[in-house]
């Protein structure tokens, strides 16, 4: 199987000043970080079946990545979808648990890479060694090169612009904007959904250390990732600081508050609570921390806030909400 090589992009410059002013609003707004669990939810696949395919790209090294993939002719743009730190390998949780393929009806063709628990959609330094994981991930490179390409020869690469939009949920999300913001050639577009958009912030490396050993097959070794937490990688992989890359891209970041909202109800309230509440009001803070460095440097967001917690009926919501406000056009 094909190896692609990759080279990390550093960290956009700026102003000095500017980055100081916002790493303090940042650290401010991002109080109460605590250890994180990734939610459950209930499958039921179904849908449209307008355009769908389903196609396998190269891995770069990793087995081929399942695609699956909705198109319709005259749309006038094309967003691929990132799943949350439990993916499975079977369907993305985006075709399990939402009707956003139905936007291929109105506009928007939809794709969905299958795979990766617990990848943040990234290249690892190294295969995973707690739990044995016989490759590494090579998750950048899979999108940006093989997906990419695929797509292209499918047709996908619509709309005035001739870019992809790219948006995804949890570890989906912040990887979404890092993809975008690095590979301005290919995207116009990103959005976070409950993601974590300043991973740099104090406690956050320990969070997500202590929510990758509760993902099968588990544990997995954050430090394979982007190495030590001095690594340059981990800025490399921050949206914080890769915001100066972002200007003239269309933003969107969303989240819920923490609180209840209307996709929580028995059975499922304990989880609810003592998971994703926690996790999404760090994913709040987060949010918060990222909208406010964005103001400092002069880069705008389309933002989205609402009542809820870590549950796919809200990133539903969000996803219908930039596209009913022009996100994708």
């Amino acid at each position: 199987m094909r190896e692609a090589a990759t080279q990390a992009n550093k960290p956009a410059r700026g102003r000095t000043g500017n980055r100081l002013v916002a790493a303090l609003v940042a650290v401010l707004t991002v109080v109460g970080l605590t250890g994180v669990v990734a939610g459950q939810a209930t499958a039921r696949i179904g849908g449209t079946q307008v355009g769908k395919q389903e196609f396998f790209i190269n891995g770069c090294g990793m087995p081929d990545v399942k695609v699956r993939a909705w198109k319709r002719p005259g749309n006038y743009k094309t967003v691929i979808l990132l799943d949350g730190m439990r993916a499975q390998y079977d369907y993305s949780g985006w075709e399990i648990n939402t009707n956003v393929q139905e936007m291929v009806k109105s506009g928007v063709n939809v794709v969905e890479p299958i795979g990766g628990p617990a990848s943040f959609y990234t290249d690892w330094d190294a295969p995973s060694n707690f739990n044995g994981q016989k490759y590494r991930y090579r998750w950048n490179c899979a999108i940006t090169r093989s997906l990419v390409g695929a797509l292209d020869k499918r047709g996908f690469r619509v709309g005035p612009s001739n870019r992809y939009a790219i948006m995804g949920l949890s570890m989906g999300g912040n990887a979404a904007l890092v993809i975008g913001a690095q590979n301005r050639q290919h995207f116009d577009r990103a959005g976070s959904l409950s993601g974590y958009n300043f991973l740099s912030a104090p406690g956050m490396r320990t969070a997500l250390r202590l929510a990758m050993f509760d993902v099968d097959p588990k544990p997995w070794n954050i430090d394979a990732m982007w190495g030590p937490p001095w690594s340059i990688r981990w800025f490399q992989n921050d949206p914080f600081w890769n915001i100066g890359n972002m200007r003239g891209m269309k933003l969107f970041v969303g989240s819920g508050n923490g609180l209840f909202g209307r996709y929580n109800a028995l059975p499922n309230v304990f989880d609810d609570l003592f998971k994703g509440s926690t996790l999404e009001l760090l994913a709040f803070t987060q949010s918060k921390a990222f909208e406010a460095a964005a103001f400092v440097q002069g880069v705008p967001l389309m933002t989205y806030y609402a009542n809820g917690t870590h549950a796919w009926g809200y990133w539903q919501d969000m996803v219908w909400n930039a596209k009913n406000r022009g996100f994708f056009r």
